[in-house]
């Protein structure tokens, strides 16, 4: 089995060990790159290009400067989705948005992880757990959603958090670690 094929299986694996990943890795840092530097004005263009790097997208999207993600083709995102300065998502395994979700600036969504265990993270080995945002979701800024996570529906986030566990539909949530403060 190939180091991407265990990656896919949310198994341990080794980038280093796999061309085809380390490639991949490599191409998505030059589009983010590109991307980066295309004006703010330009508002056409840098959807067509935000396009050519997420793996699907509704039609009504933006992406504010600056945006990073480690492969994009894992980042699935619906109708009216708007992100914010400085996003990070580390996508690894897939990284689904929901429709009318809004994202803070400087917000990370990390579904990289690494083991425990000292030998096998010096090994370079690591994993990855899906993250899912449904739908009306605002995410205030700096916030973080670990491996693993699932938003619900009609959610808001408080900036600061840091989720690490599922949030239910119908919250809202804030706090590190972040919790349900009310149902709404």
């Amino acid at each position: 089995m190939t180091e991407k094929e265990k990656r896919d299986k949310g198994e341990l694996y080794n980038i280093s060990k796999d061309k085809t990943l380390f490639e991949e890795l490599r191409k998505c840092k030059v589009l983010c790159y590109a991307y980066n530097q295309i004006s703010p004005d330009k508002v056409e263009e840098r959807k067509i290009f935000i396009k050519k790097i997420l793996g699907s997208t509704g039609k009504n999207l933006q992406v504010e400067s600056n945006f990073y993600c480690d492969y994009g083709y894992n980042i699935h995102v619906g109708e009216n989705f708007y992100v914010n300065h400085n996003c990070v998502i580390l996508d690894v395994a897939k990284v689904e948005f929901g429709n009318n979700v809004f994202i803070g600036p400087n917000c990370g969504f990390y579904t990289a992880g690494h083991p425990l265990d000292i030998e096998a993270r010096n090994q370079g080995l690591e994993f990855g757990k899906s993250i899912k945002i449904g739908n009306n979701v605002w995410i205030g800024g700096n916030v973080v959603v670990l491996p693993g996570v699932t938003i619900g529906d009609n959610v808001t986030i408080g900036a600061g958090s840091v989720v690490t566990k599922n949030i239910p539909s119908n919250t809202v949530a804030h706090g590190n670690p972040c919790r349900v403060i009310r149902s709404i």
